[in-house]
């Protein structure tokens, strides 16, 4: 959520924003109209409960007097009635309120690209090499076939499209990188690890930004009104909400390992061959907490973090600094990292570490205590540490080799007890 002061102050700003966006501006006119409005009804609630005041302070000094105080006990009844309504419409009003500054997105920072969609996204690095082969690769399907660790009929059995069933070796190295990345983020780079819910309620939806926008791609159980967790920033990011940290804390560094869930509406049919694109998939991730000033020395750092889980397994990737048209709607900065999967003959993104300034903490309420006593939101950052189901395909599809086996990369060996995966005989 933007501060008010910034719109009420700098609106025409936000408005460019919007426009960088490639959104209609019409938001922070509705915006800045609500706030007028509900400060226009407090004053004139306000001025009917010090009318309240007088006249009731008159009542006692009219009986006192013996004259009749029956016109000032019917005017403060009057005065009464006319408060509540008002009350009843600052309620209306402020609800209104509220609802249209969450619909307004995050201001993208200055200094990126202003651009409509991917096509303006800054090539930034390339990581690794190139592989080549002497023999045409497969795709992660066709591997997985001959390796025999998917089991996508009976996945649809189970639940439906976008539900995989991972088996055998597949589940085992889809166990090993999860813990390869949580030790890697603990242990080498400072990281606390948590396990949250898996579930949470609205209001931690709507703290990370996931809602109301977003509302149409998550899984909601109605009965709890909870929300299964499209990732884990949701549970980790609110782990913090309405909390008040210490600046001496900062910067918090948490990271935790979920299942993700994202019913992604309107994506039918794109993608949705193999695990490039399913509705269920687990993921490692990082959040930090941190002073405004450091965010986003924070973010390059956060941004290595996450480089470093590739370059350990000496897959080649490429770094990306999103446009203003491609960035989330809570993001302020983005970069995604994207690998090479030869046989999609495609580059698959696997992490986006945003900086989302004080946007998320202000839906959330999350706040430090400066070195000078004062009070401010601190902001928010996460990145993927990575996703697995297309960590996976790029394995499987860098890796491959001639005779269909998989030659693991050396820093995933230990946790999955061997070299490589082998064609199902």
């Amino acid at each position: 959520m933007l501060d008010i002061k910034r719109i009420r102050e700098r609106p025409d700003e936000v408005r460019e924003g919007l426009r960088r966006r490639w959104m209609d501006t019409a938001p922070v006119d509705e915006v800045l109209a609500l706030d007028a409005r509900r400060r226009a009804l407090v004053t004139e609630a306000d001025a009917l409960k010090a009318k309240r005041n007088e006249v009731s302070k008159s009542i006692g000094a009219r009986i006192k007097a013996g004259e009749d105080a029956s016109a000032a006990k019917e005017e403060t009844r009057a005065l009464g009635d006319a408060i509540a309504a008002k009350d009843v419409e600052i309620r209306e009003t402020e609800a209104a309120f509220r609802e249209a500054m969450l619909r307004i997105p995050n201001v993208p920072n200055k200094d990126i690209a202003t651009g409509p969609d991917s096509s303006g996204n800054r090539d930034v690095r390339h990581v690794g090499t190139l592989p080549t082969f002497d023999f045409k690769p497969l795709d992660h399907i066709a591997l997985g076939e001959k390796l025999g660790i998917f089991d996508f009929p009976r996945g649809v059995k189970l639940t439906g499209t976008g539900f995989p069933i991972l088996l055998g070796p597949g589940a085992k190295l889809q166990r090993a990188l999860i813990q390869y990345m949580l030790d890697l983020h603990t242990r080498r780079q400072g990281y606390t690890e948590m396990l949250p819910p898996f579930v949470v309620n609205t209001a931690s939806m709507i703290g990370t930004g996931q809602l109301p926008k977003m509302r149409d791609d998550m899984y909601h159980c109605e009965v709890d009104d909870f929300w299964l967790i499209p990732t884990a920033e949701v549970p980790v990011t609110n782990y913090y909400r309405d909390d008040i940290l210490d600046a001496k804390a900062l910067p918090i560094k948490l990271t935790a390992y979920t299942p993700c869930f994202r019913r992604e509406a309107g994506s039918a049919g794109k993608d949705t061959r193999g695990i490039l694109r399913v509705h269920q998939f687990d993921k490692v991730e990082m959040v930090k907490f941190v002073e405004p000033a450091t965010s986003y020395d924070e973010l390059e750092k956060l941004v290595k973090d996450a480089e470093d889980v590739l370059t350990g397994l000496g897959l080649h990737f490429r770094v990306l600094e999103l446009c203003s048209g491609d960035i989330s709607f809570s993001a302020a900065k983005c970069y995604d990292l994207e690998l090479w999967a030869p046989g999609q003959k495609a580059w698959l993104e696997v992490s986006s570490c945003s900086n989302f300034e004080s946007f998320q903490a202000r839906r959330a309420n999350i706040r430090y205590r400066t070195a000078e006593g004062k009070l401010d939101f601190v902001h928010t950052l996460n990145g993927s540490g990575v996703a697995l189901p297309r960590l996976m395909i790029a394995i499987l599809e860098q890796c491959q080799q001639a005779d269909g086996s998989v030659l693991l990369p050396e820093a995933i060996r230990p946790y999955f007890g061997g070299d490589r995966l082998l064609p199902v005989r």
